[in-house]
């Protein structure tokens, strides 16, 4: 239960935060699967950072790579064109200064760019150790999100498969952060995601849910992502994503009760409601 403070060291500060915060997501791709295509313009850009951040948002992630399963990827050159706006906004002070900003990429330029414009984050969905984005996020102190995944997002769908996917996300991130605090030790705070979908069944997934409250333990920050993901629709008879707001707001009120630290949302509004909902339960059971 997510009963009190915690904090994240980015940029040589440390942020206090109390309870869940919510990461509103700003996707700069026309191929995304639930958004997609819907903003590319500045003027765009900024009206959804400052819409996300009057609804509650703390954090914004912006990625203009797809990782929806089967997806391609996209060059270097293509990436940062479609990131262009956001980098000159957040550059040129145009953009809200009280949320952090983490940049969702694999590669390196792309993140040195990004904290170059004023990012605090680097969000890698590579599912490895990344000496170069390791390397860069440690020059500027940036906090980093060490995702689990098993394969690449254009064939991680087609045949995942774990003996305790438990474990070896445990062990996976446990390996993450220790390999990561002796190469760059200058590194902020490491996040550490489940990585919901990224090579998981329908299985997998609903065991990494009911084993949240033990990642929380480990003393990292968690961070969970299952905004109008597929296992939605697979246990509401394919529902598609357009339709998953309510499955969405359900799990994420399953992730703040386990006290996971960061929720990572299409939909701020109803996220950061059940956050404070949750955290008006957990205040009045502890006698607060």
């Amino acid at each position: 239960m997510n009963d009190s403070a915690w904090t994240l060291r980015t940029r040589g500060k440390t942020i206090q935060f109390e309870g869940t915060q919510v990461m509103g997501i700003v996707n700069l791709t026309p191929d995304s699967f639930y958004d997609g295509g819907m903003m590319s313009t500045q003027d765009q850009i900024r009206d959804q950072v400052h819409h996300m951040v009057d609804q509650g948002a703390t954090l914004i992630d912006v990625g203009a790579e797809s990782t929806r399963p089967g997806s391609d990827p996209v060059s270097q050159e293509e990436e940062l064109e479609r990131l262009d706006p956001f980098f000159s906004l957040l550059s040129g002070g145009n953009l809200p200064t009280h949320p952090m900003y983490s940049i969702d990429t694999t590669k390196a330029e792309v993140a040195k760019r990004a904290l170059d414009a004023g990012c605090h984050i680097v969000n890698s969905v590579s599912g490895r150790v990344e000496d170069d984005l390791l390397s860069i996020a440690a020059d500027t102190k940036a906090a980093y999100v060490c995702m689990h995944a098993q394969g690449s997002p254009k064939t991680m769908q087609e045949r995942p498969h774990y003996d305790d996917v438990v474990k070896e996300v445990e062990r996976f991130t446990h390996a993450f952060v220790e390999e990561a605090t002796q190469s760059a030790p200058t590194l902020g705070s490491i996040i550490a995601d489940p990585g919901f979908g990224f090579g998981k069944r329908l299985e997998d997934n609903l065991k990494l849910m009911n084993a949240l409250p033990q990642f929380v333990k480990h003393g990292w920050p968690v961070m969970v992502g299952v905004s109008r993901k597929s296992m939605i629709g697979s246990l509401l008879k394919g529902q598609p994503a357009a339709d998953r707001l309510n499955g969405s707001t359900v799990l994420h009120t399953v992730a703040c009760l386990a006290g996971v630290h960061i929720l990572r949302v299409h939909d701020v509004k109803e996220a950061a409601e059940a956050v404070r909902i949750v955290a008006a339960l957990q205040q009045e059971s502890s006698g607060g």
